[in-house]
């Protein structure tokens, strides 16, 4: 792994920083958390600016509408923007830093152009149908039917925690194409729009409050064979290429934001006198040393999908393991250092705080990362 800065890279942080700095105080006011069609504006508008400026999307291929930038180039994007304060991909990451990836690794050519200049330019957002009632970490039970159909397949069945569907253009979908196959080698996965007849969405609130996920019910919906990505029958070798994106380089950008929030919580211990507690000063710092790990981490997961055409690996299940739980150490240590009556009066804290504990189940399980960390990295036998 070689992440030394070189001159032009030393100048590519100057620029953003320079852009930043012009940038940020430019921005509207951000939207309400409840006002998703004002998110959606709001995030796609700040993909926009980032295209223009040449900012989108650089560690994509060339021909994949990227910049073909290195890892050091990619990692010090994210950086300098989360230490900005920049927006992150908001609504539309599923397209950004899964759909998209996938579609990059797995289209066609044709299938590659359709899809992926919106995702960059900010004009389209996707959304994940992959859970579903009967089957979320165990997703190879999935029981979506797709029947061929002419140039389509007729899709019926349900999802469940279907990232911003409300408000998404397209799914990607995970669906069940023969039944009479192994569970893992009868799906396939398909791009679906989100208008076609038959789709409906019924958003669904956490325990945060808010409504980012929707129950997805599928009446007999059309797809047509063209917007399949592989081949049929060969959707969960696809799929695992979506979740290794989405558990090796997704939460890329959220690590440099969670060692900003502790920078914050160590000030505000200082301000209100929770410093002088030797216990707390070993927590927070116990924290810093994890965060750091993490981000070496995160670089050296980047650098070696870089060498595999820019698929992350099993590593990134490793990735995802600590930070999930590091994520939830943090916001327990923000309750202890702001107390109740501090997180009483602020919101984001609060909402922050019921989010963490979602990150041991988002993008699998912690016992399916455990499971995979076994089997592929450490070699073990598979469990019964």
């Amino acid at each position: 792994m070689d992440l030394a800065e070189t001159e032009e890279e030393r100048e590519f942080r100057a620029g953003l920083r320079a852009w930043l700095a012009k940038t940020l105080p430019e921005l509207p006011p951000r939207p309400s958390p409840d006002d998703w069609p004002g998110r959606r504006a709001y995030d796609l508008g700040w993909q926009r600016r980032l295209y223009d400026a040449g900012y989108a999307g650089l560690h994509w291929p060339v021909d994949a509408g990227g910049r073909g930038a290195g890892p050091t180039r990619h990692l010090a994007f994210l950086e300098e923007t989360e230490r900005a304060g920049a927006p992150y991909v908001g609504a539309n990451f599923v397209g950004l830093l899964h759909a998209g990836p996938t579609i990059a690794a797995e289209g066609t050519p044709a299938q590659r152009a359709r899809w992926l200049p919106p995702v960059l330019r900010g004009e389209e957002v996707w959304c994940q149908g992959f859970s579903e009632p009967g089957a979320g970490s165990d997703l190879a039970s999935l029981r979506t039917r797709a029947v061929r159909d002419g140039d389509a397949y007729t899709v019926t069945g349900s999802k469940v925690w279907t990232s911003h569907a409300e408000i998404a253009d397209w799914c990607e979908l995970l669906v069940r194409t023969d039944p009479d196959a192994p569970r893992h080698r009868g799906l396939t996965w398909l791009a679906m729009p989100m208008d076609a007849p038959g789709v409906t969405v019924r958003p669904l609130r956490t325990l945060a409050g808010s409504a980012e996920f929707a129950e997805v019910f599928l009446d007999g919906v059309r797809v047509p064979l063209a917007y399949r990505v592989g081949a049929e029958n060969d959707g969960w070798r696809v799929t695992m290429t979506t979740l290794s994106f989405e558990r090796g380089t997704a939460f890329v950008g959220e690590v440099v934001a969670c060692r900003r929030t502790l920078g914050a919580l160590a000030r505000a211990a200082r301000a209100n006198g929770r410093w002088d507690d030797p216990v707390l000063r070993r927590r927070l710092g116990r924290l810093a040393a994890e965060f750091a790990a993490l981000w070496r981490l995160t670089q050296w997961n980047v650098s070696a999908a870089e060498r595999t055409g820019g698929v992350p690996g099993a590593g990134g299940s490793v990735f995802k393991l600590a930070y999930s739980q590091a994520r939830q150490e943090l916001y327990d240590t923000a309750a202890e250092v702001l107390g109740a009556q501090a997180l009483a009066l602020e919101e984001e804290w609060v909402r922050e705080r019921l989010s963490s504990l979602s990150y041991t189940i988002a993008a699998g399980t912690s016992q399916i990362q455990h499971s995979i960390v076994a089997e592929r990295i450490l070699g073990l036998p598979k469990g019964r």
